[in-house]
Parts: structure tokens; sequence; C-alpha cells
């Protein structure tokens, strides 16, 4: 089968990226990326304590792994404008939720809820998107459906140092009112869905399998590779703010280059892998995610931080729209397509949910050290590398390359 692209009109093609765009800023962006510098918020108004503020935003990761479980199955059953506009709408509610911790159960409730709705955004609506748009763009294209999520990060760690001076509740509560104005400008953004492929033949059927080694070695790198992320995007600000002792407004600042980073990652990232290939820009981010991390263990230099927080949001929206032009560089088959990049979204989450877990438990553990986090991140960037090279290397008997 062919790449199974749909042609749209341009201006349609580019208001549904910004509508897809929209649509992970706020579900992503803010739902999850504003949560990190609120956590020594939180802690100082004794919201809750320093562990508990800390598996909360493992909730959110482990929401989103549940998300990209089922997100496909969802959007078999309800058209993908409308199960977008429903995820918007339920995420947008987390956030007025959130701002009455009325007990444990119902906040982490409410940051399980907005990590399923992160999910299905990034499952469903870049696809849609990508169905229309030539192969020879979608790295562009790409890079600006997932440039929402670094503008989340940059706005959170610009907005909420700022509203936290007024209080816990206001600050919950003008991050809803953003994301009710997100909602309805993305609102009538959304494509239709495709129309159902043509059946395939059975050598076609046969050739639709997973890949063998170079698929299944890229779903393992991109769950190492958000393992690797996640002293930044969860314990970074913490760090800075308790960790260093430099306080909020200097975890803020950092914040505010981690979302620079995360800006510039998926516009770059996805210029990159359009000009050199998604195989050698991923090899590229892994070495830089390795290099991002080591710098925490290895100094506290306020440049150097700072240096480690831009690369740790560019590789974090980044590294999306790569690992997205890896898959469909790798798969010819539109549906194929789709159901690898719902997998690499599950193990993203997998990786993102399992190394928040852990990472929390042994943060609680060792008494609020971070040295461990940092190493941990470090190794799973490493191995990530290790695993794409080897793969590379027998890429002659992958026969699904092109």
């Amino acid at each position: 089968m062919g790449e199974g692209v749909i042609r749209a009109p341009a201006m349609t093609v580019w208001r549904a990226a910004f509508a897809a765009s929209a649509a992970g800023l706020v579900g992503i962006g803010f739902a999850r990326f504003s949560y990190t510098p609120l956590i020594p918020a939180l802690i100082g108004a004794h919201w809750f304590t320093p562990a508990a503020a800390v598996y909360f935003g493992a909730a959110n990761l482990a929401g989103y792994l549940l998300g990209a479980v089922t997100a496909r199955a969802m959007a078999r059953r309800v058209p993908a404008a409308t199960l977008l506009r429903i995820t918007l709408v339920l995420v947008t509610l987390s956030f007025f939720a959130s701002a009455w911790p009325l007990d444990w159960a119902w906040f982490f409730a409410w940051r399980f809820i907005s990590g399923i709705g992160g999910a299905v955004i990034m499952v469903v609506a870049a696809p849609n998107v990508l169905a229309h748009v030539a192969p020879a763009r979608r790295g562009m294209v790409g890079g600006v459906l997932f440039a929402g999520v670094g503008a989340g990060v940059a706005l959170s760690g610009t907005l909420v140092p700022f509203l936290v001076r007024w209080g816990l509740v206001e600050t919950w509560c003008v991050l809803g009112a953003l994301c009710v104005a997100l909602t309805a400008a993305a609102w009538n953004g959304f494509l239709p869905d495709p129309p159902p492929l043509a059946a395939a033949s059975p050598q076609a059927a046969r050739a639709r399998s997973w890949g063998g080694l170079v698929v299944g070695a890229l779903l393992l790198e991109y769950a190492l590779l958000a393992a690797g992320l996640v002293p930044h995007m969860v314990f970074f600000v913490d760090y800075i703010a308790r960790g260093l002792g430099w306080g909020m407004a200097a975890g803020g600042h950092y914040w505010v280059l981690f979302g620079l980073g995360a800006v510039a990652g998926p516009l770059l990232g996805g210029w990159l892998g359009d000009r050199i290939g998604f195989g050698l820009a991923l090899r590229a981010g892994l070495a830089l995610e390795a290099a991002a991390v080591a710098m925490l263990l290895a100094t506290t230099n306020g440049v150097a931080l700072g240096v480690s927080a831009f690369l740790g949001g560019f590789l974090t929206a980044g590294m999306v729209p790569v690992v997205l032009g890896r898959v469909h560089a790798l798969l010819h088959d539109a549906d194929r397509q789709r159901a690898v990049w719902a997998a690499a979204t599950a193990c993203f989450a997998l990786g993102q949910a399992g190394a928040g877990y852990l990472d929390s438990f042994l943060f609680a553990r060792v008494g609020g050290t971070y040295t461990a986090l940092f190493i941990l991140g470090a190794a799973a960037a490493l191995l990530a590398l290790a695993i794409d090279l080897a793969a590379t290397l027998s890429r002659r008997s992958a026969p699904i390359l092109p």
C-alpha cells in the first residue's frame, strides 16, 4: 500500500495544524508541564507533603499511559474531531477541579484524567493532520503540530511563578481560563476522519508485520527516551528551588529556559529530520539527552544548569516529531503508521510512568536526594542510543526498510 496521503487545501491543513497545536498546548503543555513549577508551591502552602506532590506528577504520567493504550480504540468508535473536543473539555475541567483539592483521591483523579486527555490528543491529533500532508513536508508540519506543547511549557514557566503570588486557587483558575480560550480557538479546526483504506492484498498483509528488530527497537528506544526525560520533566524545578536552595523564583527562571527549548525543539527537530533523515536525528537527540541529564550530576554551575534546562525542553518536545517521522520512514502503510505511532505513544507513556513512579519511590526512600534519579535518567538515554546503533547496524536484515 502507498502512503495514503489525502490531499486537502493548504489553508485547511494549516488551520488543522493550529488546532492540533492548541490541543497539545492544553492537554500536555499546560496539563502536564504547568504542574512541575507548581510542586514547590503546593508543598510550601501545605496542600500536600513533598512525596504526595511528586506522586501527583506521576499520576498524570500513569493517566497518559492508559490514554495511549486506549486512544486508538476510542477513535474507532468516535470521530476524531468529536473525541478531541470531548478531551479538551475534560482536561479544561481538571484545572478548575484542582483548584479545590477536596482530598488526596480527588486531586489524584483529576491529575490522572488530565494525563489520559494528553495521550488521546497525542495519538489522535497528529495522524489526523499528517494524513493530508505530503511526505517531504511531514517533518515541518509535524514540528508545528507539537510546537503547542513547547509553548505550554514556556508559558507555564513564565506564568506560574507570577500567578502563585496570588494564591494556588487563583493559579489553577487562570490556567483553566486559558484552556477555555484555547479550546474555543481549536474547536472548529479539526479535520474529518479520512476514508477507510482499501483492503490489503495477502502479500501486503504479510508485509504489515511489526518489522522485527528495527521497529521493535524504536519502540523500546522511545520508552527509554521518555524515562531519561523524567528528571527534567518532573523534578527539575524542585531540584533548583529546594534541592539547591535557590528558591521558587530561580526554579521558574530555569523552567522558562526549559520552555524556550521546548518551543524550538519541535520546529528544529522536524526540520532536521527532513534534512538529514529521522534516523540520524534520533541518534543525535539521544546523545544530547544523555549529556543534558549528566550535566545535573556533574555540576551546579548556573550556566551549565541553564544549558541542561534548555536541552531538556528541546528534547522533550523536539523528539516527538523526530520519532513520528521515523515511523513514517520505516512503514509505508498508512494504517500501520497509525498503529505503530499509537504503540510508540504507549511505550513513551510506559517509560514515563515507570520512571516517574520509580523515581518518586526513590526520592521518598532516600530522603529527597536527586542523584540516583539523574543517574537513572542518563543511563536510560545511553541504553536507548546503544540499542539504536545496534539496530542500525543490522538494518540490512530488516525487510521493512525502504
